[in-house]
């Protein structure tokens, strides 16, 4: 019966572990040739790249972290981009986004999954369109008395650069909490240096 047992939890773990493979690692490969979306796409990668570094290896000390009493913490910060990550891939899925909708109350683990995977979706969906344009992912904000409508563009310059900001503050904030990320990490590469 022990026997037993300890074989169901090595297979239990071992099916946890392949489930828990996380996107972004890694850096995808570049796509062959340059479209729209080819490149809007390697921007979200590009940020999924520095979100997993960022993130990997957080302690609770450095999600409690924040630099001032007026500051978000740490995981604020992270619950933000979380909420950013839904509207970047409810963009491309060509939904609207509404706040009440989205939960970033949730765990530390399940929160960094969940962004992770929300870029990866959003990348792949972009680098489906081809050499269309970007003009059909509109960032729609719909709430219970309202419905706004913003281009691409504002994707762009609002929730993705906005993403990316707060990706520095998490890196500047682990390493003010003693846990600076893996510097073997290579943004221009988007793989450890030496590989």
């Amino acid at each position: 019966m022990k026997l037993i047992v300890l074989i169901f939890n090595l297979l239990f773990s071992l099916v946890a572990c392949c489930q828990d493979q996380l996107p972004y690692a890694a850096i995808p490969d570049y796509p062959t040739s340059y479209t729209p979306g080819s490149v809007a796409a390697r921007v979200i990668d590009g940020l999924g790249y520095r979100y997993y570094w960022a993130t990997e290896g957080l302690r609770e000390v450095d999600l409690t972290f924040k630099p001032g009493e007026d500051a978000r913490t740490s995981y604020e910060t992270l619950q933000h981009i979380h909420g950013m990550s839904y509207n970047l891939v409810n963009a491309t899925k060509k939904i609207a986004s509404e706040s009440s909708k989205i939960n970033s109350d949730i765990p530390f683990a399940n929160l960094r999954k969940e962004t992770l995977l929300n870029f990866e979706e959003a990348s792949r969906i972009l680098k489906a369109n081809g050499d269309k344009g970007l003009d059909e992912f509109d960032l729609i904000f719909k709430g219970e008395n309202y419905l706004v409508e913003y281009p691409f563009w504002n994707l762009l310059n609002g929730p993705i650069a906005d993403m990316i900001w707060h990706v520095g503050q998490v890196i500047t904030f682990r390493r003010s909490s003693g846990n600076p990320f893996n510097g073997n990490m290579s943004m221009l590469t988007g793989r450890e240096r030496g590989k």
